[in-house]
């Protein structure tokens, strides 16, 4: 399954689930992350601008797409970031600097379904990303 797809079969069952069972969706989202090291836990892979913290590493696959390794200390950012790395995860970096990551989770409406502070971040962790592209195209 791609992660076009997965990202499409979220936002479908996403769009049928009321408030709470939404957080609970992000948190599960969130649960699945891959696990990444403490040690590359560091100020150098902190996400700037976020409420809570945010970590996000890449990795160069041997192809040369690129692969997040990503971590939150809270359930539901974890999520949210969770839900971002869908749209770009194991993509070759000229694909990910093409894709609208903000048109891709609009759908979501996060800033209406979540919190401000829960939010405000999430410019933050795109930026990054697609820094981080423009780094490896």
């Amino acid at each position: 399954m791609t992660e076009a797809t997965q990202l499409t079969d979220v936002r479908e069952e996403y769009e049928f689930l009321d408030a709470d069972d939404r957080y609970r969706l992000l948190i599960d989202l969130g649960r699945a992350l891959e696990p990444m090291p403490d040690a590359l836990k560091t100020d150098a892979t902190l996400v700037r601008g976020c409420s809570a913290s945010v970590w996000v590493y890449p990795t160069v696959l041997d192809d040369g797409r690129l692969h997040f390794l990503a971590d939150s200390n809270a359930a539901i950012t974890k999520g949210i970031i969770a839900l971002v790395l869908l749209t770009v995860q194991d993509q070759a970096p000229a694909d990910i600097r093409a894709t609208d990551i903000e048109g891709a989770l609009a759908p979501f409406d996060l800033r209406n379904q979540l919190s401000s502070n829960r939010t405000q971040g999430i410019p933050n962790m795109i930026a990054l990303i697609r820094s981080t592209a423009e780094r490896y195209a």
